[in-house]
């Protein structure tokens, strides 16, 4: 589906990818496990189009697609879900949902589905993204990225400053999602939950792939000794 290929990626002078490879199927689930820094959050980036990289860096279905604007990609079926959220203050969950679906591909996903499948969302449709807790706007953020109905969701550190019961419901929705053949990319400080949610990982360290296998497969102690590059 999509592949990165030997990918460099810069901010100005500096250098925050060297060579780095990645690819993911339809329907997989694909974790990046990397302490801060490290350049997981430059590769969701340059997957969706926010900087500048190699055209032939970044393929879709084979096709080159590096460096392409975020709308784009975005019409393709490549979406983002930022980390810190980034929900239009001035509109209610309701009205974020909407722009988000005019602005988003055809599909199955509508905001009426989405307050179906997660009615959770029905409580806290009319009120400010502000007024929200924390996992109340990660539920809303991931919700505004499937009313896109994207082929591919990169999520951009998720779970970070969630309880562990808003932690929970986050992936509760991603799980019922992914019913749906979606294939999802995971940034995820917790390395014991990224394995777990995952059916592949890749350990990047200091803009490199250092490590990468089967999630249920994977030897703890090495995924910890490439997490801090020892």
């Amino acid at each position: 589906m999509l592949s990165v290929d030997r990918l460099d990626a810069h901010y100005g002078l500096f250098q925050a990818l060297f060579g780095l490879s990645f690819e993911i199927g339809a329907g997989e689930t694909v974790a990046l496990i990397g302490a801060n820094g490290a350049g997981k959050s430059t590769l969701l980036k340059a997957i969706v189009g926010a900087i500048r990289v190699r055209r032939d860096g970044v393929l879709l279905d084979r096709q080159p697609v590096g460096g392409d604007a975020e709308r784009l990609q975005l019409s393709r079926g490549v979406a983002l879900v930022p980390e810190g959220r980034r929900l239009f203050p001035s509109l209610t969950v309701k009205e974020n949902l909407q722009l988000a679906a005019r602005n988003g591909r055809r599909g199955p996903w509508t905001v009426e589905r989405v307050v179906r499948e997660f009615p959770v969302l029905a409580s806290f449709l009319d009120r400010p993204a502000t007024a929200l807790s924390g996992g109340q706007q990660q539920l809303v953020a991931i919700s505004r990225a499937l009313v896109c109905n994207p082929r591919l969701l990169l999520c951009d550190e998720i779970s970070l400053g969630l309880s562990p019961l808003a932690v929970n419901e986050v992936y509760d929705l991603l799980a019922g999602a992914r019913k749906d053949g979606l294939a999802v990319v995971l940034v995820e400080q917790n390395v014991q939950r990224a394995l777990a949610e995952s059916d592949r990982y890749y350990c990047i360290q200091k803009g490199r792939t250092v490590l990468s296998g089967r999630s249920d497969e994977a030897d703890r102690a090495a995924v910890a000794k490439a997490y801090f590059g020892v």
